[in-house]
């Protein structure tokens, strides 16, 4: 009996020496979308956090929510377009969503970083 190929739910991420290249392409988005989930997670406790900070400070230095919040947005389009670029010089080739998957885990988490002086600080 002939088998089809390996399903995302046979792919064991923790092992990536054993898959093939679409199964690295799947645990690379999983590992983007846990990156995303980290951030959220930040952002979350964040936002509220700098609202009261703004609310409970001096008028000329409020505003920062607005400004942590713009930084975000135009974050998010230079994370997008950065991984499109490097991925780009794979441009139609298997490995493509790994490598611009890897760099929107990468580059989200070092965001996440960031994200979270604010709340150190």
């Amino acid at each position: 009996m002939a088998t089809g190929p390996a399903m995302a739910a046979d792919w064991s991420c923790s092992d990536p020496d054993t898959l093939p290249q679409q199964g690295l392409n799947f645990c690379a988005l999983q590992d983007s979308k846990k990156a995303d989930a980290e951030l959220n997670q930040v952002w979350a406790t964040l936002f509220p956090k700098l609202k009261t900070w703004d609310r409970d400070t001096i008028p000329q230095w409020q505003g920062l929510p607005d400004a942590v919040l713009n930084a975000q947005r135009a974050w998010i389009a230079y994370r997008d377009a950065h991984c499109s670029a490097e991925g780009f010089r794979y441009r139609g080739g298997s490995i493509e969503p790994l490598i611009y998957h890897a760099c929107r885990a990468r580059v989200t988490r070092e965001r996440t970083l960031q994200l979270k002086d604010y709340l150190e600080n």
